[in-house]
Parts: C-alpha cells; structure tokens; sequence
C-alpha cells in the first residue's frame, strides 16, 4: 500500500479524472450515477494502455520476458488487493469477474458442498438481485430454505428479526454491507458475531462498501468478502473474493480448466492450490492491473478525509433535496453512505430522470436491481443521486436546480 502523500484537494483531485470534462446535452456532465460504476482516473487509464503497449503475454505459462512481466503484474495486483483488504495470504485473493460472480462462486461451491436438506440461508429485505437469485438456486437445488431479514421503514435492518432467524439450522448468513438502493450500512460487526455464534458462515457484498470506506476482512473476521472494481475506479469485467484459507481449500473449483489444473489424466484430474483453483481459463490480466492501480490511486489519500468529503455531500445533497416540493428519501438510516434515493410525488422516476438528462446531470432510475426492496415501499423505483470521492457541492447545486425545473415542467 502507497504511503498517503496527497493532501486532499477536491479541484486536484477531480482533474484526474479527464470524462470529467466531458459534455452532455451541450451542457457539463454532472457525474452521480456511481453506485453503477464510477469514472476511472488517468493512472488506471495510463496503466491499461501500459500494460496492452509493454507487457501484453499470457500468465503463470510462458518462459519468455513478456509472460514473465505480466506475470509478475499480475501478481503484484493481487499483493496491492491483499494489503488493502487486509487479508492474511495472497491466497486468500481471488480474481473474479466482479460481484455478482463472487456470490455465485461462493453459493454454487460452498452451497453445493455444505447445503443439506432442512438447512437454511439467511438474507436481507435489501439485498441487489445477485445476492439474492444465487442463493435461491441452491437452495433449490440442495432443498435447503432462504430466509429475509426485514428492514423497518428507515431502511435499517430489524437486528431482533434477525436474532430470532439465526439457529443451529443457519449455515450461511448472506447480506450486503451497503445498500446499493438506500446507502444502508448495516452492523455488519454484529451480524458477524452472531452468526458465528451458531455456527454459520458469512458472506458480505462489498460492492457499494469498498468505494467509500476501508475494510479490513481479517479484524471483521469475515468468512467471504467480494466486492467489484469498476465501483472504485477501476476497470470493468474484474473483481475479488476474498475467502478464508480453510473454506477455500475445501471447497471444490468453481470451473474447469486453465491454471485450475495440477494434472489431468482421462481417467482422473488433480486441482491447483490457492488462489489458481478458483482461476480458470486466461484471466482479465489488465483488469487486475487496472485494479491496483486504481487501489494506487485511493491510498494516496487519507482515507478518513475522503470519507468526510462523501459525508459531508450526503449532508448537503439531503438538505438540498427535502427543501423541493414533493420530493421523499427512501432510506433514512442514521448509518448511510453516499446514496441519496427519492421519489418525488406524482412523478414517475424515468420522466424525472430524462429531464435531468436533457440538463447534462446523470442519475439512475429505477429499482436498481432490488426489487424486492421496491416492493416492500410499495414503489415501482425511485430517482438515485449516488456520490464518488470526486463529486463537489457545485455537483449537487446542479442537480437541486435540474431537479427542481424538472419537477416544474412534469408537474
């Protein structure tokens, strides 16, 4: 992990980022739709093409110079991810396709080997479709029953609810650290503890957490963590499991093929220790780079003060916001990170987010990816703001005023 050298400046810090300087509608674009994915800084551009133009060979295979430097790139990849995360062995460190590959590795691995019929999966009311469906197609498949947690109106879970499901039944324990759809964050300490109380493993959905706070997987004590990289900078199509050494080692590979092999007979084939067991086939080699790199960028701030920065936008954005007429937050907890979901009455969200459009401000509508959580407000979907370290006052001066003509003209 880079030293922090970087005092935090927010102008220095947004020139970074060059699609920050581009124009929507013929007006600037006013960037708020990064819990979907965030813009990446010239670093992490600057190392994708690095990689493609110095050092572009197949890993782990090839004797030569150039497999040997991608190779070693990669590897240092995984070194940046690991001190990062705070895991205890590079091993532990999987490179997945992102997220939602994560879970499904995890449900389809683990589920298939420890699930039994009559066990049971614990989920939350919040949780984005990909902690959701690859739980429920293992418990089909192993005739194992999921169970929700539900949230009170805040959007804060009901720890008493959960309490009562959790029992010598519960195997696994399956919740996302931040809310994509409310910016929640959950106790995830508590839940931790107890699950382990009864036995159970935990899997945490680190997607919207990572980007805006630091995560250290071995105070947590964590059982699972994934999390994907284009939500912190990085490039797409990469992410991460990270997994206890002892889980990992016992579960069976989740593909085959590729560097996930010791030796392969017709008759019998043997697998690859940790981490290549869980990485078959040519992997997203710059996507891992891009990764670091994008991890490179972060660490030279002072985390705490980025964390202010986001807080303080949250702050501001839902002052801005509850003076317009009309307009409702959905999701009120007291812990929340930077998401700013709302409704404004008798305006469907798609209307009101092509409006803000046509203003040069992007925005997402819709569920989100949680309609069940949608359900449970009795809402189709709702208008998201969602918040990244480069993101300023003037961001949200922009989107009140875009905000507030649009509500005028629908109205």
């Amino acid at each position: 992990m880079k030293t922090v050298t970087t005092e935090f400046n927010i102008d220095a810090l947004r020139s970074a980022f060059p699609i920050l300087d581009t124009q929507v509608n013929g007006r600037p674009l006013i960037y708020l739709d990064n819990g979907a994915t965030s813009q990446k800084p010239q670093s992490v551009i600057d190392a994708i093409q690095r990689y493609y133009s110095e050092q572009n060979a197949n890993i782990h295979r090839g004797v030569h110079q150039l497999s040997q430097r991608a190779t070693q790139a990669y590897e240092d990849a995984r070194e940046t991810i690991r001190v990062f995360l705070g895991a205890g062995n590079g091993y532990e460190v999987l490179f997945t396709k992102g997220t939602t590959d994560g879970i499904n590795l995890v449900a389809s691995s683990w589920g298939r080997k420890n699930l039994q019929p009559g066990d049971e999966v614990i989920i939350s009311t919040m949780e984005h479709h990909s902690n959701i469906v690859p739980w429920q197609m293992i418990c089909e498949e192993r005739g194992a029953t999921l169970k929700v947690i539900p949230i009170f109106d805040s959007g804060d879970l009901d720890m008493d609810a959960f309490d009562a499901l959790l029992s010598d039944k519960t195997k696994m324990v399956a919740t996302v650290h931040v809310s994509n759809s409310l910016g929640t964050i959950n106790p995830v300490d508590e839940i931790i503890q107890k699950s382990h109380a009864v036995g159970a493993k935990v899997l945490l959905d680190g997607a919207q957490s990572v980007p805006h706070m630091r995560v250290d997987v071995k105070a947590m004590d964590i059982d699972f963590y994934t999390f994907s990289g284009h939500k912190i900078f990085g490039p797409t199509g990469v992410g991460v499991l990270y997994g206890k050494e002892e889980l990992l080692n016992a579960m069976p590979p989740y593909q085959g093929g590729g560097d996930m092999i010791e030796k392969v007979t017709f008759e019998k084939t043997t697998y690859n220790t940790l981490p290549h067991k869980f990485e078959a086939g040519t992997p997203n080699i710059v996507g891992g780079i891009g990764l670091a790199a994008a991890i490179d960028f972060v660490n030279q701030y002072d985390p705490q003060a980025l964390i202010d920065h986001e807080q303080d936008l949250l702050d501001y954005a839902t002052t801005s916001l509850l003076d317009l007429k009309g307009v409702k937050i959905i999701g009120t907890a007291e812990k929340k990170a930077s998401v700013l979901s709302f409704i404004v009455d008798g305006l469907h969200p798609f209307d009101v987010g092509t409006l803000l459009d046509q203003q040069g401000i992007a925005v997402r509508t819709g569920h989100h990816c949680t309609q069940p959580l949608m359900d449970r407000y009795g809402i189709p979907g709702t208008i998201r703001a969602s918040f990244a370290i480069y993101n300023n006052r003037a961001d949200v001066d922009a989107l009140t005023k875009a905000l507030s003509k649009a509500i005028d003209m629908l109205s």
